[in-house]
């Protein structure tokens, strides 16, 4: 039986989607965990050169793979589109680098039961003292900023772990490729009126080195708020 539901309905169809590069390491660790809560679990191989796609596999993923290295929101945009011809009711995304506890996802199910929000995104800053501090500014701006955009309060935009409803999948569609992806969703979510919700999260920082680029990352969230500048 899934480890996550509520009592009082039926129990929702959770798929956890994890993209991931180059993550061989950890990879096996964070899906057991996942499969360990009672979901399916998928992993988006984003055209890595190591043994993710194996290790991912032998701890009872299924993989879909990119033949090559997209981008963190092409490999999201990906399990959209394979979450839209499934079954699932929640789509849930979560690094693979170990920060995310699967633990949480129940919180995230039971928060969009509850609001009937269509995306749910974790929220690290309750707890963000163990957040390096340059990265905790920036989340704290860079959310201010989406929020705005979004037209909703959303106090950690930045944050990988989130969930979204078929209706999402079916009605966003992001331009985007790489990390700004996360908040063209938010944007483009907000914009259409979708309840954007929080949930509780606490990362473990176990000295994970950053996919994120800085000025290449940050130029390219700065092309997204002034498309959406214009419109």
């Amino acid at each position: 039986s899934s480890a996550i539901c509520n009592p009082q309905s039926p129990p929702s169809r959770v798929i956890v989607a994890i993209p991931a590069y180059n993550e061989q390491a950890r990879i096996a660790t964070v899906v057991k965990g996942c499969a360990a809560q009672g979901v399916e679990v998928w992993v988006v191989d984003d055209g890595s050169s190591d043994q993710t796609t194996e290790n991912a596999r032998q701890a009872g993923a299924r993989v879909i793979q990119h033949q090559e290295n997209l981008g963190k929101g092409m490999a999201i945009r990906t399990a959209m589109s394979e979450f839209l011809k499934s079954s699932g009711d929640f789509l849930i995304f979560m690094d693979a680098d170990g920060q995310h506890d699967p633990a949480h996802l129940a919180v995230f199910v039971e928060t969009a039961q509850r609001t009937g929000a269509a995306l749910v995104v974790g929220n690290r800053m309750r707890s963000a003292e163990k957040m390096p501090l340059v990265r905790r500014w920036t989340n704290r701006l860079m959310s201010r900023i989406v929020s705005h955009f979004a037209r909703q309060r959303i106090p950690d935009s930045q944050c990988g772990y989130r969930l979204v409803t078929r209706d999402v999948a079916l009605r966003v569609k992001p331009n985007t490729a790489h990390f700004d992806l996360e908040s063209e969703m938010l944007i483009q979510a907000g914009r259409l009126g979708m309840r954007i919700e929080s949930a509780p999260i606490v990362t473990l920082y176990q000295g994970q080195a950053s996919h994120i680029h800085p000025l290449r990352d940050t130029w390219r969230f700065l092309k997204l708020l002034a498309r959406y500048l214009r419109s």
